[in-house]
């Protein structure tokens, strides 16, 4: 974390010692280091001509994402990707997806994906073109209701959540994102080993997206306005590739402890998408943009009671929107 929170600081030479000081030596500055953990919606800098532009954008934006999103709730999701380019987007799909497994019990497969927006699991019902359950955490309650898909809630209990996604992969096939949250850059957050306990088909999945104006990520703003941005882009671009099923060999079947599981897992899928992994992990990412450890349900301190209406309003808000 020393580490994280100096690249936040202004890139000021360091100072390497009195004797070098004393001999007259020009101080020395350290390379620059990648940001990894950055908030805020505005793709590019904000110059005038950008400024206006986006400011241009704005209603037409917005009335293409209540567009978009209406056809993609209306519409079958496996017709959604050839669909997609009359709509301004674009679905390109890498390798080959496994096809539906046969009915029975603990017959679903374990996708492993990347999580770069809020749309990854949906993205991939999308391509597969059948039922996709999605993990999630800390989602509005407005998503959840207007996803096209069906959504598994954790409570970050290990016990319980490995229950409910058991009895999830019963029925069909699971997505899940071990980061545990978004990250923008090129980087892999550490991933949760949970996965790799639950099922020994396990397919990972290589998750991108590409943007033009808007960022479809926050930490400290309203979550329920993330796919919203996302289809306010012009054009706003997925990418999905499918790796091979791990090898029975690499799964915790062979005798493999999870964590080795996990980190091979997130090994291979930096590798097929140029990024470089890394240990953060979700409290780290919230700990730096938001202060706090990314935990819902926390309680805020105490403070002056305010009005019953304002109460009521503050609630209903609070339950569509985080």
């Amino acid at each position: 974390m020393a580490q994280l929170h100096k690249q936040l600081r202004p890139p000021f030479c360091e100072d390497d010692g009195d004797d070098v000081a004393a001999a007259g030596e020009q101080h020395k500055c350290p390379p620059f280091r990648p940001v990894i953990f950055h908030d805020g919606r505005l793709v590019c800098r904000p110059t005038p001509l950008m400024s206006l532009v986006i400011l241009l954008w704005l209603p037409l934006g917005a009335l293409v994402a209540f567009v978009r999103i209406a056809v993609g709730i209306s519409v079958p999701i496996q017709i959604i990707p050839r669909i997609a380019p009359y709509f301004g987007g674009a679905v390109v799909v890498h390798g080959a997806p496994p096809p539906a497994a046969a009915s029975g019990p603990a017959s679903g497969v374990l996708f492993v994906c990347t999580h770069r927006t809020l749309m990854d699991p949906v993205v991939l019902a999308t391509v597969l073109g059948r039922r996709v359950a999605a993990v999630t955490y800390s989602i509005s309650r407005l998503s959840e209701v207007l996803s096209p898909i069906p959504t598994v809630r954790l409570t970050r209990d290990r016990g319980v959540d490995a229950a409910q996604m058991r009895a999830e992969l019963s029925r069909g096939d699971v997505a899940v994102c071990p980061e545990g949250t978004t990250c923008r850059e090129p980087f892999l957050l550490r991933f949760s080993a949970l996965f790799a306990e639950l099922s020994d088909r396990i397919v990972p999945v290589a998750m991108n997206y590409r943007v033009g104006l808007f960022h479809p990520t926050t930490a400290r703003g309203w979550k329920a306005m993330d796919p919203i941005f996302f289809f306010m882009n012009p054009r706003p671009v997925y990418e999905v590739t499918f790796l091979n099923q791990l090898p029975a060999e690499e799964t915790c079947a062979a005798g493999k402890s999870a964590v080795d599981v996990a980190n091979y897992v997130q090994r291979i899928l930096a590798a097929k998408l140029g990024f470089e992994c890394t240990t953060f992990t979700r409290k780290d990412k919230y700990r730096v943009l938001a202060g706090n450890d990314g935990i819902v349900n926390v309680k805020p301190p105490p403070a002056a009671d305010p009005a019953p209406w304002q109460r009521r309003l503050k609630e209903v808000l609070g339950f569509l929107l985080h």
